[in-house]
């Protein structure tokens, strides 16, 4: 189904109501999915987390790999998430955060209105019999909220990661029942570039709490092992 993303208010979803997310089919064709800085030592438990680059500006972008291949999740069944921990940009649906279009510094909150979840007769009310906003909505929106600002420390992270030239691309090779998967255009923090920084910017990042991150990183790399074991059970 296409979504159909529109500003929330209460004069057009006043009736709304929202249930659980047990189907995770708006992103069973999303092999990677971008993470925050706050997800990546859970994350890294399960998935393998990488950087990529966005084709639109060059910039670099955290994600969890979900797949061995475009169009590939290997997570998302038809019976709910294969996984303990399920990405925030995943939790979020169908809530989105968008520009306010009377006001581009401003942002405003966004429903998809086709997503399954969504309904009239069952579920979490998204706003109260008066008009105002159900305390479940207000948990919602101060769930995009910190995503939001999370995003804000993760782009300097990345940003850093970036200038200090720790972004290395590497390319892996597997064989999966017969299958050759070669996995081209991820980044990987190189341990030996880490090694070689210089005591000041290595204090630095100890003192900004950016080297859990950077070692949640690069042992999530062998997590790319662990996808290539469930997809051939599949």
């Amino acid at each position: 189904m296409t979504s159909n993303i529109i500003p929330l208010g209460q004069a057009q979803h006043g009736d709304l109501k929202l249930r659980q997310l047990t189907n995770f089919s708006h992103v069973k064709n999303e092999h990677v999915i971008p993470v925050v800085v706050h997800e990546f030592i859970q994350a890294s438990s399960e998935y393998p987390v990488v950087f990529v680059k966005n084709s639109d500006n060059g910039q670099f972008i955290p994600v969890v790999m979900l797949g061995l291949k475009p169009g590939e999740n290997l997570f998302a069944g038809e019976d709910g998430w294969r996984g303990l921990y399920i990405p925030t940009r995943v939790r979020t649906h169908p809530f989105h955060l968008m520009r306010n279009p009377h006001d581009h510094d401003q942002l405003m909150m966004a429903i998809d209105e086709n997503a399954t979840v969504v309904g009239k007769e069952e579920g979490d009310a998204l706003f109260n019999d008066d008009g105002t906003e159900s305390a479940y909505l207000e948990r919602r929106k101060k769930q995009l909220t910190d995503y939001y600002e999370s995003g804000q420390l993760t782009e300097a992270f990345t940003a850093l990661m970036a200038e200090l030239d720790l972004l290395v691309p590497r390319s892996l090779s597997l064989e999966i029942r017969g299958e050759s998967i070669s996995l081209d255009g991820v980044y990987f923090i190189d341990e030996a570039k880490l090694n070689a920084l210089s005591d000041d910017v290595f204090s630095d990042l100890r003192k900004r709490g950016f080297l859990p991150l950077v070692y949640a990183q690069m042992m999530s790399v062998h997590q790319v092992q662990r996808l290539a074991s469930i997809k051939a059970k599949l």
